[in-house]
This record gives C-alpha cells, sequence and structure tokens, in this order.
C-alpha cells in the first residue's frame, strides 16, 4: 500500500433512534467492530449528551474509530481509520452497519500519507533490548460517561459501561448506571434520581426535618418516591402507625428493588401501604385532613411529574392534611432551575400563607450545581426551627444517620442572600 494509512469516512442513514442514543451499545459495538477486524484495542472514551447522542473514540493499536450520533436523525457520522496492511477498516464498516441497524450507509475512502508525497527523516527511537520477554499490551481501558446537561450546564459521572437495567415505562425510560465514584444510580428519562452514595442526603432532609418539626406524627404520605428511600427514613420514626407510598411507575419500584437495595430496604415493612397509582389521582379521591404530613417526592416538573407542581395539586395536598399538617416537596435548585423555584414557592405561599412557608437547603453532589431545596410548608402553627432538638440529636446518634442532625436541622434553613431575593414578595 503506498500509503500510511487507511481513512474511511462513513455516514449511516435511518439507524435505530433507540440505539444512537445507547452509550452502551454504541461502545461495545464500536469495540467490537475494531477487534473483528483484527484490530488491537487500547482503550475507548465515549459520552452520552442528555436528552440525546453519544460522542466517543476506540483508540486501536493501529489508529482509532470515532463517531457522533443524532438519535433524533437516525444517523451516525463515523471515521474508520487505520494504518497498515493488517487491519481493513470495511470490516469494521459492515459490522456497524449491522449493529446500528442502519438502512443503508455511505462511505469515501482517503488514503493518508501518500508515501510517493513523503520523505523519511532521520527521526527514530532506539529501544533497549534487555533479552527478557516482551510484555503484553495491557487490558483495555474503557471510558463510558453518562452525561446530564441543559444548554448550558451538564454532568458527567463515568461508568463501567455495564447497563445494569433499562426499560421503558408508559410514562418514562427508566435506567441503572454502576458509576465508578457514586456507585449504582438511577436515572429516569436521562435525569439523575439517587445514587447509592449520596442519596441520604436527599432523604434524611425531606424526611426528619418535617418529622421532628411537626412533633406528633402518625399518618404520612409520600406521593412519588419509588425508590424507597424516603418511606425508609420515615419508618426509622417507631411513633408513625402508618406510611402510604403512592407511585405511578412501578418500573422504578423494580429496578430499585434490584439495584438499590439499600435505599429500598423498607418495601416490606409492616407499616408500608404501597400502592402503584396516579399520585394526582389518589389525592384527589384522598378524605380530608388524613395526613400528618404529605412529601412530595417529586421528579421534576416534566412527564409524570409535571401534574405535581401545580396550584391545583397544591391545593388538594392542603384539604388533605390535618390541621397542624405539613407539606414537604423537592423544590428544585435556585440556580439551576431557578423559574420553577420561585414559581412553586409563590404557588405555595397563595395556598398556605406568606408567613407559613420555608425554603431548606441541602448539598447534593449528584444533583445540578450540587445545592438543593426543600419547601416546608405548615397548614396550622408548626414552625420548622421550634423542635425538641435533643430528640433530634438521640436520634441522629441511635439510628446512625450520615447528614440529618439537629444542627442540620437550624443550618438548612439558613439561606443565602440570592435565595432570600428570589423568595421575597414582589411588588
Amino acid at each position: 500500500m503506498d500509503a500510511l494509512g487507511r481513512h474511511i469516512l462513513v455516514e449511516f442513514y435511518n439507524c435505530s433512534p433507540e440505539l444512537m442514543n445507547d452509550v452502551v451499545h454504541i461502545e461495545n459495538s464500536m469495540v467490537a467492530a475494531a477487534e473483528t477486524a483484527g484490530a488491537t484495542v487500547i482503550n475507548s472514551t465515549f459520552h452520552h449528551f442528555s436528552p440525546y447522542g453519544v460522542s466517543g473514540v476506540v483508540v486501536i493499536q493501529e489508529s482509532h474509530l470515532a463517531i457522533h450520533t443524532w438519535p433524533e436523525y437516525g444517523y451516525a457520522a463515523v471515521d474508520l481509520f487505520t494504518c497498515g496492511d493488517s487491519v481493513n477498516p470495511w470490516v469494521s464498516y459492515n459490522y456497524l452497519q449491522e449493529a446500528f441497524k442502519a438502512s443503508h450507509g455511505s462511505s469515501m475512502e482517503c488514503r493518508r500519507g501518500q508515501q510517493s508525497l513523503l520523505k523519511r527523516t532521520d527521526f527514530t527511537v532506539e529501544a533497549r533490548d534487555t533479552g527478557q520477554a516482551v510484555t503484553p499490551l495491557p487490558t483495555i481501558t474503557r471510558d463510558v460517561w453518562f452525561t446530564e446537561r441543559d444548554e448550558n450546564i451538564a454532568l458527567s459521572l463515568k461508568h463501567t459501561g455495564n447497563q445494569l437495567y433499562k426499560k421503558q415505562s408508559p410514562y418514562q425510560k427508566v435506567e441503572v448506571f454502576e458509576t465508578l465514584a457514586y456507585g449504582n444510580m438511577l436515572t429516569l428519562d436521562g435525569m439523575v434520581m439517587c445514587t447509592q452514595k449520596d442519596e441520604y442526603v436527599y432523604h434524611e432532609m425531606i424526611t426528619h426535618v418535617p418529622v421532628f418539626s411537626h412533633g406528633n406524627v402518625k399518618r404520612a404520605l409520600v406521593i412519588g418516591g419509588g425508590d424507597g428511600g424516603t418511606v425508609r427514613e420515615l419508618l426509622r420514626h417507631e411513633s408513625i402507625k402508618e406510611v402510604v407510598l403512592v407511585e405511578i411507575d412501578d418500573l422504578v419500584i423494580e429496578a430499585s428493588k434490584l439495584h438499590l437495595p439499600e435505599t429500598a430496604s423498607a418495601f416490606g415493612h409492616p407499616k408500608l401501604k404501597l400502592l402503584v397509582e396516579d399520585g394526582i389521582k389518589y389525592i384527589q379521591e384522598c378524605p380530608d385532613e388524613a395526613f400528618d404530613i404529605i412529601i412530595v417526592d417529586s421528579a421534576d416538573p416534566v412527564g409524570p411529574g409535571e401534574g405535581l407542581f401545580t396550584a391545583e395539586f397544591y391545593s388538594e395536598v392542603y384539604r388533605c392534611l390535618t390541621a397542624e399538617g405539613v407539606m414537604i416537596t423537592q423544590s428544585e435548585s435556585p440556580r439551576f432551575n431557578a423559574k420553577v423555584f420561585t414559581e412553586i414557592y409563590e404557588t405555595y405561599k397563595s395556598i398556605f400563607g406568606q408567613e407559613k412557608v420555608h425554603c431548606y437547603l441541602a448539598a447534593i453532589p449528584t444533583y445540578p450545581t450540587g445545592t438543593w431545596s426543600f419547601s416546608f410548608s405548615s397548614k396550622g402553627n408548626v414552625h420548622p426551627k421550634k423542635y425538641n432538638q435533643e430528640a433530634a440529636a438521640a436520634f441522629s446518634r441511635e439510628q446512625r444517620l450520615r447528614y440529618y442532625n439537629e444542627d442540620m436541622h437550624v443550618a438548612a434553613f439558613a439561606l443565602p442572600n440570592f435565595v432570600k431575593e428570589m423568595l421575597s414578595p414582589k411588588a
């Protein structure tokens, strides 16, 4: 061959959109395409971009294979570059066309480094002959990344490349990835819900703050929260007689039981009543003053969680609380989702009253910006800073909680000035 390498520029059309958004499938296919062609794979690096699109490269001893996908067009742009004569890139081409379920592809082969146009220099690197056996090449290293992003911000977590769970429910795509830094991670429609390493922050703060503030919780309702972490924390309190969990998507429960067993550990608790049904419908049909606390443990205000961010829904929650009842919601990040954050607090205040609504914060590394908020809305006279500190301290010690304690209970309500400004009454 009168060239240093062969470079095939490939365009695959009418590929499966689902496969073009599946970073695990694409990474595995690209590695297999290289190995099938006889290449020696050195490493791979792939990123998935929320909501869709994958970029990645497989470095081979004979050069590289690279890709970027547009699932919304069923399209993939692929580069296949090999040096020397030992690897035939067209073998990789045929493999990938089948793996991506492309109806057809177009391609152009370039011979790179025409030797007739090159002049070899004296550059060389001498290798010392030790007389020992040649060390085999290291095992392939894989860099496969999950990325959650919007137009301006992205969060990436490296995972093993082996997807533990992936199913499409009538409501959303439910997935579990095995991340290297945060353990198993549950995502819904590409958004991080919880991870094994930091879920305790969210679940301890959404439960123990209202329970100790109220002081006499007997019945609690959780809407959403199918991972089980919120009910796990509520059921630590022996004084609570019943916890009702209403989750619309049974696949969230299934995925959590299989791959987040510590989070889902309370699903068999005798005080738990688990209902797989629409939380909006449940609250509409719920009797007046039925619960002491209602926790809205929803996803973001898109998809099945969108109806849980309306004034109509919160008004029904107010009706279902006892006279001294408390509503708790996850209320988004004041930095990441400022518009929604501001609007929902105005809605809470219009229903519960200006002085009855409080905001508190917690640090959750795997949520966008790392700063997350919870709302505390009281129907009666319960105030979040008037509580039994000694009881909270003893509970935190005895239960070996990892985030909540009597100091965090108060400190969480200390807000930065920019958050105070966002929540101040508007003229």
